[in-house]
C-alpha cells in the first residue's frame, strides 16, 4: 500500500474517535516497516492533525464542497509536505495527482493538481495576510479562544513560542522499573536493538523507536511507558519506606507505581479513583511492575476530608484540560472549550482542598497537572495558600536538563523552553 494511503486510513481512524497515539502504535504493531518509513508516516500523520485548522482553511479557500474524505486528506497531506517539510513540491503534486487518478478518475486527478498548484504559488502570501490581519491563530492551527487565552496569560512573544512548541514531534519515553531491572541493563538492550537515546531524565529514557512496546522487557514490567514530567511529579513527593501515602487521582497507575518503587514496596499506599473499572487498571499495572503494597480504593477525592485517616504524603495529580500533552494527542485541541477549563479549575481546587485536610502536620503534598494554563495551576495554588496559611510551598527537585519556569508561588511549569518532555505543572506543599 502507498505510504500516503496508509496515512489517510490512520487520519480517518482519529476522525472516527480513536486516539492518535493508539492508532499509530497499533498500526506499527501490525505492520513491520523500515525505520525511515515509520518516521515518514509518523511525521505526515501527526503533522496533518496538528495543522488541521490551517490546512482546511487553505482547502476551503480553493474549493466549494469536498464530499470524499479521501480527497480532503490527500490535499491536507500534500499541503503539509509543501509548507512544513523539505519536500520536492512538484513531486508531491504529481504523486497526489496520480493517486487520485487511480482511485477515482482523470478529472479528479486534474482537480487535485489544480488545487495544489494554486496552493504552492500562494500559501506564503496567505500566511503573511493571516498574520497582518490578526488571524495568526489560523496559521498556528488553534481555536481562536485558546490562542487568545495563551497570549493573554503569557504575552504575545512567549505565548506564540508556547503554541509553536506544542506542535513539535513527540518522542516515546520508557521508565526503567528499578524493582525489576537496572538502567545499565536497559542501556545494553538499547545498544543491542540499535535504538538511540534522545534524552534521559533520571530513569526515564526518550528514544527514537517504539519497538520496545513489543519486547519481553515491556511485557514483564521491567520498563513502562511514562513521560519524564509525569515521573517528576511522583518523584517530588519522595515517599519513604513504611510511610503512609495517598495517590488521590491514580488511574492508570503510572505515578502510583513510581511511588511504590520509591517506597521500596514497603509501607501503606492507597490509590484512589472514582470509577471501578479504573481501579482494576491501577491494580493490573502495579502488579505488572511488582508493586504489591497498593490498595485501590473507590472514592470521590473531593470527599477525602469526610474520612478520619491522615497521611504522611499525598499526591494530587488532578484531572485537567491536558493541554501540556498536545504533542502526543494533537487532536484534543479541537474538542474542548473555555467552559471546560473553568469547570476543571473548580474541581481541582475542591480535590486539593479536601486532600490537604487529611495531611499530617509536617506532611507533604504534591499538586500536579499535565496542562499549561495558569487558571488550573498557579492561580489555584495562590488561592489555596491565601485560604490556608498553615501551608507553604517547598523546594522542588528539577534535574538540570529539564527546562521550564518557576512561578511566583513556588511551582514549576515545564514549558516552551523544553523540547522533549510534556508540558506539566508541579508544586510541592508542606503543612506547617
Amino acid at each position: 500500500m502507498n505510504v500516503k494511503a496508509r496515512v489517510i486510513s490512520l487520519i480517518k481512524e482519529v476522525e472516527n474517535g480513536k486516539y492518535s497515539n493508539i492508532a499509530l502504535n497499533e498500526y506499527f504493531k501490525e505492520n513491520n516497516l523500515p525505520k525511515k518509513e515509520r518516521a515518514f508516516i509518523t511525521e505526515l500523520f501527526y503533522g496533518v492533525i496538528r495543522n488541521k485548522i490551517f490546512l482546511d482553511y487553505e482547502i476551503e479557500k480553493r474549493t466549494t464542497t469536498i464530499k470524499k474524505d479521501w480527497i480532503r486528506n490527500i490535499l491536507r497531506i500534500s499541503m503539509y509536505q509543501i509548507s512544513f517539510m523539505n519536500s520536492d513540491d512538484k513531486g508531491v503534486i504529481w504523486e497526489a495527482t496520480e493517486l487520485a487518478k487511480k482511485k477515482f478518475s482523470v478529472p479528479v486527478g486534474k482537480f487535485i493538481n489544480g488545487v495544489l498548484r494554486s496552493y504552492q504559488r500562494e500559501w506564503e502570501d496567505d500566511v503573511k495576510e493571516l498574520k497582518e490581519s490578526g488571524k495568526n491563530y489560523i496559521f498556528l492551527s488553534y481555536p481562536e479562544w485558546f490562542y487568545n487565552k495563551i497570549i493573554s496569560e503569557y504575552g504575545e512573544e512567549k505565548g506564540e513560542l508556547f503554541l509553536k512548541s506544542l506542535k513539535k514531534i513527540p518522542y516515546i519515553s520508557f521508565r526503567v522499573n528499578t524493582l525489576k531491572y537496572s538502567t545499565e541493563e536497559f542501556e545494553n538492550l538499547l545498544q543491542e536493538k540499535k535504538i538511540d537515546i534522545i534524552k534521559k531524565v533520571d530513569t526515564v529514557y526518550y528514544v527514537d523507536s517504539g519497538i520496545l512496546l513489543y519486547s519481553d522487557e515491556f511485557k514483564d514490567g521491567k520498563i513502562i511507558v511514562q513521560d519524564g514530567a509525569s515521573y517528576l511529579a511522583a518523584r517530588n513527593l519522595n515517599p519513604q519506606p513504611n510511610e503512609s501515602v495517598l495517590d488521590t487521582c491514580s488511574a492508570p497507575g503510572g505515578k502510583t507505581a513510581v511511588l511504590g518503587e520509591l517506597m521500596k514496596n514497603s509501607g501503606e499506599l492507597l490509590a484512589l479513583d472514582i470509577y471501578p473499572h479504573k481501579l482494576k487498571l491501577i491494580e493490573e499495572n502495579c502488579k505488572k511492575c511488582g508493586v504489591t503494597i497498593v490498595q485501590p480504593v473507590k472514592m470521590d477525592a473531593r470527599k477525602l476530608n469526610q474520612q478520619g485517616k491522615k497521611f504522611d504524603k499525598i499526591l494530587v495529580d488532578a484531572p485537567c484540560s491536558g493541554y501540556g500533552v498536545l504533542r502526543k494527542k494533537p487532536e484534543a485541541i479541537y474538542n474542548k472549550t473555555n467552559e471546560n477549563v473553568e469547570e476543571l479549575a473548580k474541581l481541582q481546587f475542591e480535590i486539593l482542598e479536601s486532600a490537604s485536610q487529611i495531611l499530617k502536620e509536617n506532611g507533604e503534598l504534591v499538586y500536579s497537572t499535565c496542562t499549561i494554563l495558569k487558571e488550573e495551576n498557579s492561580e489555584n495554588i495562590r488561592k489555596f495558600l491565601e485560604k490556608y496559611p498553615d501551608f507553604k510551598t517547598t523546594e522542588l527537585y528539577i534535574p538540570e536538563n529539564v527546562n521550564g519556569t518557576f512561578d511566583n508561588v513556588g511551582g514549576f511549569t515545564v514549558d516552551y523552553k523544553e523540547d522533549i518532555l510534556d508540558g506539566f505543572y508541579i508544586v510541592k506543599l508542606r503543612r506547617k
